[in-house]
């Protein structure tokens, strides 16, 4: 039997029977990695302007992004508000997800709601807000205020993500490790946390990519020597075509891709072990 013939899933529905759905997300996910493909050639033209395909091969705009102690800068203060926001989100969202999964609390689900309505407020509203409360609090063009606005946004997916977690373990495994003395903190940590930390390591690589990648709020609340390295392409694309915007995509992409890659090779270690 060939695999069309093969059922797809647990119904009778065989993958000859979704080879359109096949081809439909095909096109899709071709759809959505065209603006990749075009950039990464991009970003090795030796013209002074972007172009597409490049008529002459050169490493120029990536030695002018290395040597550039703008675009360093930069980049440093995009690597340290990432990682900052990742330090503070991670725990939040992971005490936040496990809180409401074994409370008993009639207003659960408002609050679930409510940690992730910065999702569903436009970032301009957001970026709006907090540029006024700054202001007052002088916090714009600080790491501070950079990495508390990043939190804001970030956490929702990382909520997201490990409350999926949760949904699908026994929290009767931790039940019985508190019945034999322990407290309910070491009962997480040991028992609990091992088993989620697929979902809590994906809400921290989300966390990290929407920090490192966001634009809006940063165009709002920081510059100078705090300015972040999407702020700076943003300016840079206004003002001027820089192709050394096209190097700076292409690595960001490269980071982006590595990380994801890692995730899910830690992920099927996990689903591996237990």
């Amino acid at each position: 039997m060939s695999w069309l013939g093969r059922p797809a899933s647990d119904t009778q529905i065989t993958h000859g029977g979704r080879l359109w759905l096949y081809g439909v997300a095909g096109l899709i996910i071709l759809f959505l990695i065209i603006p990749t493909l075009i950039v990464i050639p991009m970003s090795f033209s030796d013209s002074q302007y972007l172009e597409f395909p490049p008529r002459n091969w050169s490493d120029r705009w990536y030695r002018n992004y290395f040597d550039s102690r703008e675009w360093m800068t930069a980049t440093w203060v995009s690597i340290k508000a990432a990682f900052l926001t990742v330090g503070v989100v991670t725990p939040i969202a992971t005490m936040a997800a496990y809180g409401l999964y074994v409370s008993n609390l009639k207003a659960a689900r408002y609050i679930f709601v409510l940690l992730i309505t910065p999702m569903m407020v436009p970032v301009i509203l957001i970026a709006i807000g907090v540029f006024f409360a700054y202001t007052r609090l002088n916090l714009n063009n600080t790491m501070f205020g950079l990495v508390l606005a990043h939190s804001v946004l970030a956490l929702p997916m990382s909520f997201i993500v490990i409350s999926s977690g949760l949904r699908s373990y026994d929290m009767n495994q931790e039940r019985v490790a508190r019945s034999l003395g322990a407290s309910r903190l070491k009962a997480f940590l040991v028992i609990t946390l091992p088993q989620i930390r697929f979902s809590v390591v994906t809400g921290a690589l989300l966390a990290f990519i929407v920090s490192f990648d966001e634009v809006i709020v940063a165009l709002f609340i920081s510059g100078g020597n705090m300015s972040t390295i999407t702020r700076s392409m943003f300016l840079a694309l206004r003002d001027q075509i820089d192709p050394t915007i096209a190097s700076i995509s292409t690595i960001m992409i490269m980071i982006t891709s590595v990380a994801l890659i890692i995730a899910q090779v830690f992920g099927k270690s996990v689903e591996q072990k237990f």
